[in-house]
């Protein structure tokens, strides 16, 4: 699911409010000239021509050139196939009601393999943008990629400090001295608020990603500042292939609200069934 691209890391900026006008008039009428647009939008045609000028160098629009029989040659503007797809956006809407969707499934068991498959979705989205030669350097290429998707977020080394400056915290969360990529800031807010299947579905996208496993060991669901995920020593990811989501099986499940919690119980407790050979133990909500 991608956000808008930060321009500072070389992606086009989304179009400014005032061009999309322009993009609406072009969407109705292709072909227009800048006479044409000037006289809808009410506009000078200098300011036309700046809006196209932007609307052309962000690949939205092209222009081309008509020779006549008198005088200079005529420009007429069109959108660009990637200007055909700016419009109304309710992948947001889509994305919730498709979210109540796979919490309402009562087999808990396809449940947890529908989310394991959105990971490994996912990643497969952003595969060719992840091209480190190691599990470290693949992690760093993660957060790059996050942050390029508006996600302030940092890999932080445990001893070091280096990769963006951070120092790792001590105790478990620090990743056993692995590095561990820390995320600001929740991709997807809204369904992380119903329940955090949404965390095991990214978990999954970051294990598929790194090639290694990777563990929540701090989540903003349970009142911290940041989530953070950690990995794991080698070995085989949790969710090979789409296949195994055995380790999905507390973060898969809807989130308590805290009215809905038995009494006495802590929320942070690891449940005490879970096989000791589980590589990705996680708190239960």
């Amino acid at each position: 699911m991608p956000l808008p691209q930060v321009p500072s890391d070389g992606q086009a900026a989304p179009p400014r409010a005032v061009d999309h006008a322009v993009i609406d008039l072009l969407r109705v009428d292709d072909g227009l000239g800048i006479g044409d647009l000037a006289s809808s939008l009410g506009v000078t045609a200098t300011a036309v021509r700046q809006r196209l000028d932007r609307l052309m160098r962000q690949g939205l629009v092209e222009r081309s050139t008509t020779s006549g029989r008198r005088g200079r040659p005529s420009h007429t503007y069109r959108l660009t196939e990637s200007g055909r797809r700016i419009g109304g956006d309710n992948f947001h809407d889509l994305a919730i009601v498709l979210w109540r969707e796979i919490r309402s499934v009562s087999d808990a068991e396809v449940r947890r393999g529908l989310i394991g498959r959105i990971g490994t979705s996912l990643a497969g989205l952003h595969r060719d943008e992840v091209r480190g030669a190691t599990p470290r350097d693949r992690l760093r290429d993660v957060a790059a990629l996050m942050r390029r998707n508006q996600i302030a977020c940092v890999v932080e080394e445990p001893a070091t400090g280096r990769d963006d400056g951070a120092r790792m915290p001590s105790g478990d969360a620090a990743g056993g001295g692995l590095p561990v990529l820390t995320s600001y800031a929740c991709p997807y807010p809204d369904l992380a608020e119903q329940d955090r299947g949404i965390c095991a579905a990214e978990r999954v996208m970051i294990e598929e990603l790194v090639g290694r496993p990777v563990r929540l060991a701090e989540c903003r669901l349970d009142g911290g500042s940041c989530c953070r995920f950690s990995m794991a020593e080698a070995g085989p990811t949790s969710v090979a292939g789409g296949g195994d989501v055995g380790t999905l099986r507390s973060e898969a499940t809807p989130r308590r609200m805290p009215s809905e919690r038995p009494s006495g119980r802590d929320p942070r407790r690891v449940r005490s069934s879970r096989s000791s050979s589980d590589p990705n133990p996680e708190p239960v909500s």
